[in-house]
């Protein structure tokens, strides 16, 4: 008998076949660990090149490049090993020549997310998914903010939210399968919008409506056909003031929403003109009041002693002190909507239901003075309950036809699992939170 040869993994340990070892410097490797090291070779190559050219700026984001695997956002049948980690887009789904998508080139990412000048508890609305490797990063540098993505495609969107999941960021990372050009007017203001595809001027405008006042920032490549300009917006009140950074090739925004008929669609309103003053000067000197301490000097040292442990980038920001009685006072709301979430799961009646929503939605009034304070995640509160409301709508609808339409009854039954599904998904954060805000 024949016995099968296994070497170990000098980095894991793993016992491999000798056709599944890979030999590096005379050291075996499995496959996993081989790829880990030779990324983390091309990634810290890569990152050098961003820095002499002046595209990388963020010593943030040089972490979160660092520490962020790309290749967990790309399925596996899509993953070159010799493109990995290279200036190029890297291509996560395809389904025909029409309608295949990219994760943008690591040199238009940095100059994206730096162009929006996150500060660490910014509210950031991303959209157009990019398979949630864009978040990830932004993530990094707004840690105490949430971020929500828009995506017209429910594949991509469901490739998003299983990435976000593996690697534990869905909690403060939402997908939501809705068109992009609508936003979350519901949900805003924002700090921070990303625009990840080629949109027309005009489709911007309800979005500039929907960011902060003080000195919210929208950031897209606007224009028509090849060529588009990515613009940087910021608004201060009600006055709007652009600086046009670049010209680039973005294939359009994906608008097509891909829902089942249950899905309720907004339908637009009138879109009004908003008057963006041509004026980079006064954005530069708003925006770079923040960004100018945390530019980064290349220097090879920069390099020794990262650790590419995914996701320990997260945990590390000093904890601050917080006011007992302010904690007692949050801990009070969110056990407050915890307990009107236990009635909700358990009701029946569309009626009551509404009514039990409308007692969380006092709640969430209340905790929006805390969110900053105790990084609240209130916008993921508020979307699940706008979910809610979404279904007990359809649900009273449909109502109404039941006894005519056996079909309809189906549909009733559908909408109530996505509805105690989402009571559920509520349940789990408003519990998650409780515990977080109690141990602070």
């Amino acid at each position: 008998m024949n016995m099968i040869k296994l070497n170990k993994c000098i980095q894991c340990g793993k016992e491999v076949s000798e056709k599944e070892t890979i030999y590096l410097e005379k050291e075996s490797y499995c496959k996993d660990c081989y790829f880990k090291r030779l990324y983390g070779t091309k990634k810290k190559v890569l990152l050098k090149n961003l820095i002499k050219m002046n595209y990388l700026q963020d010593m943030r984001l040089f972490k979160a490049f660092m520490e962020v695997p790309l290749e967990e956002f790309i399925p596996k049948e899509f993953i070159d090993p010799r493109k990995m980690y290279e200036d190029i887009p890297n291509l996560f789904y395809y389904k025909s020549p029409e309608n295949y998508r990219t994760i943008s080139a690591p040199h238009m990412i940095s100059i994206m997310l730096q162009g929006l000048s996150l500060k660490g508890d910014d509210d950031l609305l991303i959209l157009g998914a990019k398979s949630g490797y864009i978040a990830a990063l932004a993530r990094s540098l707004a840690p105490k903010g949430e971020i929500i993505i828009l995506e017209a495609n429910s594949d991509i969107a469901k490739i998003t939210d299983e990435n976000l999941r593996r690697l534990n960021l869905h909690d403060n990372i939402t997908v939501n399968v809705r068109n992009p050009l609508e936003g979350m007017p519901e949900l805003s203001p924002w700090q921070k919008i990303l625009v990840t595809g080629a949109i027309k001027q005009e489709l911007i405008y309800p979005l500039l409506n929907q960011l902060d006042k003080s000195e919210g920032v929208l950031y897209a490549p606007i224009g028509e056909d090849y060529i588009q300009i990515y613009t940087q917006i910021l608004r201060i009140n009600d006055d709007f003031y652009g600086k046009k950074q670049l010209q680039v090739r973005f294939t359009p925004l994906m608008t097509q929403i891909e829902l089942d008929e249950l899905e309720l669609i907004t339908d637009f309103d009138e879109i009004k003109e908003i008057e963006i003053k041509d004026d980079p000067f006064r954005v530069e000197e708003t925006l770079n009041k923040f960004t100018e301490n945390i530019k980064i000097k290349y220097a090879p040292s920069i390099f020794d002693n990262l650790e590419l442990n995914f996701p320990s980038l997260y945990s590390g920001e000093d904890s601050e002190q917080f006011n007992p009685e302010e904690r007692d006072t949050v801990i009070s709301y969110l056990e407050s909507i915890e307990q009107i979430t236990k009635k909700l799961k358990k009701e029946d009646n569309i009626s009551s239901c509404i009514d039990f929503v409308d007692d969380i939605e006092t709640q969430i009034d209340l905790l929006n003075k805390y969110k900053k304070g105790f990084d609240i995640k209130v916008k993921k509160i508020q979307y699940l309950i706008n979910e809610i409301k979404s279904c007990n709508t359809i649900r009273k609808q449909l109502k109404t036809k039941i006894n005519s339409d056996s079909e309809l009854a189906d549909k009733e039954i559908e909408i109530l699992n996505k509805q105690l599904n989402n009571i559920d998904t509520l349940h789990e954060l408003l519990v998650n939170e409780i515990e977080r805000i109690r141990d602070l």
